[in-house]
């Protein structure tokens, strides 16, 4: 008989980090899966899509039959040493495909008869999905701390400094803004989702960190490719606001840092045959983005600043069109927002002021 995972153990394997092996296709997986999972389809895409289209027009014998046939000798065995060698290598590891049916239940049952088992996620990834969406769910009738601050005053670099700090946009992969986007790739909504609810996961088990509030930065619904849960972000909005007040020169070092150098050094990291390229595109892309916004005059003057910036390969050129960009365009937006969520506002002082008042609140 095959031994199954219960939803009351899922928490568990969560916070433990234990990785799964998601038998479902790649074309399912893509579409987002659950943290530590790895992708080692019973079935590739092609072969599910051949097995579905026997079983609309022949029904599911003939769809069973077709999957056999599809994976049988050899292709049997190399999938099932696959799953055996990751499993003995991750000895905690639980498979699971769809809905914790027939392709998680058969690849278990090759793998046992290899002698290697392992059990299967009851439910399969429906029942993990719900799981983690629920503690989305939990998590937002917490109480919570929203951190504001004009652009770069390191709200960021201040949350992940907070065993109860919540970075949402370290989940999105994206720092929300025109220039947020990074050289590496944003992640599915789903997959957004579930790295969040783990991250929830973990402050909601610690009773410590339960007696505090979670502290999030102050986003829009969206960031960048993904949007926070509604019920999430309404939790959020009606939050009480900490603000960072730091100089524009602070402001303008840590935009270098992050935009600037830090971006660059992502591009190079990638590989690629031209990362300065790529990253000059991605700048300048990103001006573009707003180019509306801004009016042609100034869209003319701070791109000049940029490609001058770029074409001398000093960072601190980057200053020329940093510094204009904020005090002109980012700091008037935020100021103007900032006003309507003025009530809210339970502490504002220096960086360092709000990093000692966070801790203690």
């Amino acid at each position: 008989m095959t031994a199954t995972v219960s939803g009351d153990q899922f928490a568990q394997l969560l916070r433990d980090k234990v990785p799964f092996i998601d038998v479902r296709a790649e074309v399912e997986f893509t579409k987002g899966s659950v943290p530590g999972a790895v992708n080692m389809p019973i079935l590739n895409t092609a072969e599910r899509h051949e097995v579905g289209t026997v079983y609309k027009t022949q029904g599911q014998a003939s769809a069973i039959r077709m999957g056999h046939e599809l994976v049988s000798g050899d292709l049997r065995e190399q999938r099932t040493e696959a799953w055996c060698n990751f499993a003995r290598d991750n000895p905690n590891t639980c498979v699971f495909c769809w809905r914790g049916g027939m392709r998680s239940n058969l690849a278990v049952q090759w793998m046992h008869q290899a002698g290697c088992i392992t059990p299967v996620i009851e439910g399969g990834f429906k029942a993990l999905r719900r799981f983690l969406m629920q503690t989305i769910e939990e998590a937002a009738t917490k109480p919570m701390l929203r951190l504001g601050g004009r652009t770069g005053s390191d709200k960021t670099g201040l949350l992940q400094t907070l065993p109860n700090g919540i970075d949402l946009e370290g989940h999105a992969n994206h720092r929300g803004s025109s220039f947020g986007r990074r050289a590496t790739e944003v992640p599915t909504q789903i997959d957004f989702e579930h790295s969040l609810a783990v991250d929830l996961l973990d402050f909601l088990h610690n009773q410590t960190h339960t007696q505090n509030r979670l502290v999030v930065e102050d986003e829009s619904a969206r960031i960048g490719a993904v949007g926070v849960p509604p019920t999430f972000f309404q939790a959020m909005r009606r939050s009480p606001l900490v603000v960072i007040d730091r100089p524009l020169a602070e402001r303008v070092e840590v935009i270098r840092r992050l935009y600037v150098e830090n971006l660059l050094q992502e591009y190079i990291a990638l590989g690629g045959d031209q990362p300065q390229r790529a990253f000059a595109q991605h700048l300048q892309s990103a001006m573009q983005r707003i180019s509306k916004r801004l009016g042609g005059a100034r869209y003319k003057r701070l791109s000049k600043l940029l490609n001058a910036a770029l074409a001398s390969g000093n960072s601190e050129d980057h200053n020329g069109w940093i510094e204009p960009l904020l005090t002109d365009y980012y700091d008037p937006l935020y100021d103007y927002q900032l006003q309507k969520t003025r009530p809210q506002i339970v502490f504002q002082g220096g960086y360092h002021e709000v990093a000692d008042w966070l801790p203690v609140n």
